[in-house]
């Protein structure tokens, strides 16, 4: 969420305002600015940390909307797409446990 900020009595009696503005000066920023300067502070300590969570993370998201042709999802409301997003997600482990172990043997896993 955006929030602006404006304090026209501060701008009246600047001494600068006369090279700033006619009116007054209004600042935004975001609700949760102070957490996004602490993530841009952490990769900017660790840029190394993006590239794995690139590799990790981000490899199931693509391969979904690759092969499964998911680019937008079909229902409405939050708990009928968190429902729609865990069907998916089962579908892609489960697919993911094929290539891995071949299918007997998830049988075989499904079994013991």
């Amino acid at each position: 969420m955006k929030i602006d900020y404006a304090n026209r009595d501060a701008c009246k009696a600047c001494s600068l305002r006369s090279r700033c503005t006619q009116s007054f000066r209004r600042v935004s920023g975001l609700e949760n600015e102070a957490v996004v300067d602490r993530m841009a502070a952490r990769l900017a300590a660790r840029p190394d940390m993006m590239d794995h969570r690139q590799n990790s993370v981000e490899h199931p998201f693509g391969t979904i909307k690759q092969w499964m042709g998911q680019n937008a999802f079909l229902m409405g409301r939050l708990e009928n797409v968190c429902g729609e997003f865990s069907l998916i997600a089962l579908a892609y482990n489960i697919r993911w446990a094929i290539t891995l172990v071949s299918v007997t043997g998830l049988i075989a896993a499904a079994r013991a």
